[in-house]
This record gives C-alpha cells, structure tokens and sequence, in this order.
C-alpha cells in the first residue's frame, strides 16, 4: 500500500512540477545508500540491547521464572 502511494505522490508531483520529480527519482537511490549506515547501527544496537535483556534475565531464568506476554517488555 505505501508503494501505490508513493507511486500516486509521484506521479502527482510529475504532473505539477516535472523537473523536481525527475530530481527526486534520481536522489532516491543516493538518499537510501546514504541511510543503510544508520540502520546497520540501529540493528546493531538493537540486537545488542536484546543481549543485554537476555543476559540480566539468565538468574531469573534459571530459578524458574517463565516469561508471559504481560510481562515481556521486549516484544
């Protein structure tokens, strides 16, 4: 659904102002290239931060303590 209005949003803006559509087809593929840094980092640190959770968990889990859905903060 986000791609057909993506789509529509372009097609409008080519209909109004084509050089500025043209500009925005050619600087999105250099605008995501330029984000893929930023979400390697924010997979890293989340992976990190689930780690994290798993481990101060472990003494809880080891005595027994079983997590339910409520409980999870983590989802």
């Amino acid at each position: 659904m986000k791609t057909l209005i993506a789509l529509l949003a372009w097609c409008l803006l080519l209909v109004l102002c084509w050089p500025l559509a043209l500009l925005a087809l050619v600087l999105w593929p250099i605008a995501w290239l330029v984000s893929l840094p930023f979400r390697l980092v924010g997979i890293t640190f989340s992976a990190l931060f689930a780690f994290l959770h798993a481990l101060l968990m472990l003494p809880a889990r080891l005595l027994g303590w079983k997590p339910t859905p409520t409980s999870h903060a983590m989802a």
